[in-house]
């Protein structure tokens, strides 16, 4: 399993949270965003410049997910190509999209973007507070824990000597 972390709008708190996981779990994490990103020395963790432009970060990890991935972002058309690809994926906030929810998530994005574009609904979700914070951390620790490594991942991690 890798995580691949939608970087771009990623809460600075949560990439904090990735780090550690990175070094304690020996999983590799793999930042994508349109412009440099400073990331601590760790064998675990990357990070990759795409070009500017539209979704050129969210392409590059669906042409990159593999099945059993996770992938962070609040994206929720990402979250289901992703899905589609049987990835998972996880929000700043804590929720896990999978094959369960991800329709029902997708159309209640498209609903209230056709809302804000009429004019009826303005503003956007609450500030990234300390009870986001926590529901992702317990919701990552909970999907890695649920998870077996890979062969790759035991590899890697044998040759940390």
């Amino acid at each position: 399993m890798k995580i691949w972390v939608d970087a771009d709008a990623c809460p600075a708190p949560v990439k904090e949270i990735l780090y550690r996981v990175a070094d304690r779990a020996r999983v590799s994490v793999t930042f994508v965003a349109n412009q440099a990103l400073r990331t601590p020395p760790s064998r675990w963790i990357r990070s990759i410049q795409v070009p500017r432009g539209f979704d050129m970060a969210d392409n590059h990890i669906v042409e990159a997910v593999a099945p059993g991935d996770l992938v962070i972002t609040a994206d929720i058309p990402l979250a289901a190509l992703v899905v589609a690809k049987d990835g998972f994926a996880l929000g700043p906030r804590g929720e896990l999209y999978s094959r369960a929810n991800i329709g029902e998530l997708l159309d209640m994005r498209n609903f209230m973007d056709g809302l804000r574009a009429s004019g009826m609904v303005t503003g956007g979700p609450s500030a990234f507070n300390h009870a986001d914070r926590q529901a992702f951390a317990n919701q990552l620790d909970r999907f890695i824990a649920a998870r077996p490594a890979t062969a790759a991942d035991k590899d890697l991690a044998d040759s940390d000597g």
